[in-house]
């Protein structure tokens, strides 16, 4: 690891923590040549994710665009930006499980669902809208209904299903 005020190689690590709920490391350092301290995370490389789209394309899975649509979901409501990161690492986490190299783009924007429920009804509201593509006041409102009926579940219990659109749950 390069010293980023020396560039010097040659450093101890003083402190080492775990974060983002295990996903990675923290690590504190010391370089030897400058004694400039600095910190450095480690976390596990995934494979390169393909989501496929609904008209039949693919493009690479990004992470970007996962938080930049929950955040989009959570503007100007009581969410946490730490809440937002470690709802994307259980999505991230929950993809890399149990798909090999493609995902369908289906399961992604269902299991955001799930993480916006657990977060924030509004949110869940904005998000399910374009995703679901609503186009009429009449689709909210069943969503809404829909979503009223339904209990609520902690946020750290994760196993919660929402019924897909037909009204089956979904995996």
């Amino acid at each position: 690891m390069r010293c980023p005020k020396c560039t010097g190689q040659e450093d101890r690590v003083i402190d080492s923590r775990s974060s983002k709920e295990g996903a990675t490391i923290r690590r504190r350092r010391e370089c030897l040549a400058c004694s400039h301290r600095f910190t450095t995370y480690e976390e596990i490389e995934h494979e390169l994710l393909l989501i496929s789209k609904r008209d039949g394309r693919r493009e690479p899975f990004s992470r970007d665009k996962l938080i930049a649509g929950i955040q989009r979901a959570c503007q100007k409501r009581p969410v946490s930006a730490e809440e937002i990161a470690n709802a994307v690492e259980r999505i991230v986490g929950d993809l890399a499980a149990n798909h090999d190299r493609e995902v369908p783009a289906q399961s992604v924007g269902e299991r955001v669902m799930r993480e916006l429920h657990s977060l924030d009804p509004v949110a869940y509201i904005r998000f399910a809208s374009i995703y679901r593509q609503f186009e009429e006041v009449t689709d909210f409102v069943e969503e809404a209904t829909r979503l009223a009926a339904l209990p609520r579940p902690d946020k750290r219990q994760m196993s919660f299903e929402l019924p897909a659109e037909n009204g089956t749950p979904t995996p």
